[in-house]
């Protein structure tokens, strides 16, 4: 399976004045059985942070999950990493 959609998220949120580092990354990962699963990864930036994971019967589902998370995420004030 060949993932076509965005694959990879990496935001951060940083701000100084209240003391704020945090990471929240999203990714999509096939299985071994067909279906794709979301990857979620937060934290505060420098530590390992937390994980979760949530599986989806195809692509078009995760994919969606992904734009949706990213969204919320973009909402609280996080950017992608490369700005």
């Amino acid at each position: 399976m060949e993932l076509t959609a965005t694959t990879h998220v990496h935001l951060v949120h940083v701000d100084p004045d209240l003391n704020m580092a945090r990471f929240y990354g999203i990714e999509l990962q096939p299985t071994l059985f067909g279906e794709v699963s979301v990857l979620r990864a937060w934290g505060r930036i420098g530590t390992n942070g937390q994980a979760m994971m949530v599986t989806y019967e195809d692509e078009v589902e995760a994919a969606e999950a992904l734009q949706k998370l990213e969204k919320q995420k973009r909402r609280r004030g996080y950017v992608p990493v490369s700005d």
